[in-house]
């Protein structure tokens, strides 16, 4: 069944994008206030310092290497590359989809990005940054990226709306690749999320979607008040965390790249956030086999990539077992 039959309001935008209608989510961050104001003697600390974090060996390097393996032995079912010999490794190989982010098809449920999204290393940390363990994880893409470089023109956003308040989504990469600075990956702009609120002050009559892009001019507002631009370098097995109050992008790879940049994006949020209305759209979602965007909890949205290969593919090869914890952060099971 298409995500249209499922819900026959929705709204697609005719780049791969279809937008589930809710009622205005309402529910509380107050989870979060002892985080902002406490001293934790933790990564917590530097969490709030800066507005990220990169939690090392979130999960053990030799499981994030094996994930990566499963992952080139899915994207191979669709793609022509090979990844054993680099003299394949060209732009036109893959399927070209915006931002290498491949979503939709059944792509998301696949096994080994929920058994990602499981490890308990990495529910750990956002249990620990939400001071809750009863999460809902994001049904979100991925992203592989070949060493190959290419330009492209900056674009600095904020994934929330600056008519929210306070932290309301912490964005996670898992990473299943190491990620040095010559390779493509997230750049970050320290402290910026700090002057979020300042910002939005000087510039009126923002749209309310929790997508904000910058202007070069508009940027620059930061880096004069001192927010240091951080290309992020990580290892396999590393967990990055960011507020989405924090100006971010992905940046590509250069001519020394030598890694084949691959990540799962999964964010976690307390399950108290989430409306019943909301969960139960989700679960739609997830029985068949749709992604979401990277909100647990509102911003109800489904992106499929243009990958001609599954275009009448919208289950997963291999899905993962249904156990109570996975239904849980799936928000289909109450804790």
């Amino acid at each position: 069944m298409s995500i249209t039959q499922l819900f026959p309001d929705a709204i697609t935008d005719g780049e791969g994008t279809t937008y589930i209608p809710l009622k205005g989510s309402e529910y509380t961050n107050s989870n979060s206030e002892h985080l902002f104001t406490a001293k934790h003697y933790d990564w917590r600390d530097d969490f709030v310092n800066n507005g990220y974090v990169v939690i090392k060996n979130a999960i053990p390097r030799d499981r994030a290497l094996e994930y990566q393996r499963e992952v080139f032995q899915l994207v191979a079912t669709f793609a022509s590359v090979d990844f054993d010999n680099p003299a394949s490794w060209t732009l036109e190989t893959l399927p070209s989809v915006p931002g290498n982010i491949y979503s939709g098809h059944g792509l998301n449920h696949e096994k080994v990005f929920w058994d990602a999204r499981l490890e308990q290393g990495v529910v750990d940390t956002f249990a620990h940054l939400w001071g809750t363990d009863q999460l809902l994880v994001s049904y979100d893409g991925f992203n592989v990226t070949l060493p190959v470089e290419r330009t492209i023109q900056p674009w600095p956003h904020f994934d929330q709306s600056p008519y929210k308040k306070g932290l309301h989504c912490a964005q996670g990469i898992i990473c299943l690749s190491d990620h040095t600075p010559s390779d493509g990956g997230l750049v970050v702009y320290r402290r910026s999320y700090l002057l979020f609120e300042e910002f939005f002050l000087t510039v009126p009559d923002w749209e309310k979607d929790d997508y904000v892009e910058l202007t070069p001019e508009q940027l620059a507002w930061f880096t004069e008040r001192g927010c240091e631009e951080v290309k992020i370098s990580c290892e396999a097995g590393d967990l990055i965390i960011w507020d989405s109050r924090t100006c971010h992008w992905g940046k590509p790879p250069t001519e020394k790249s030598e890694h084949v940049r691959t990540v799962l994006y999964a964010s976690f949020a307390p399950a108290q956030f989430a409306s019943a209305e909301f969960l139960e759209k989700r679960s739609r979602l997830f029985y068949a086999g749709e992604g979401t965007t990277h909100w647990t909890h509102t911003n109800l949205a489904s992106y499929s990539a243009p990958i001609p290969a599954l275009a009448d593919r919208n289950k997963p090869s291999s899905p993962p077992e249904l156990s109570d914890r996975l239904l849980r952060l799936a928000g289909i099971k109450s804790y």
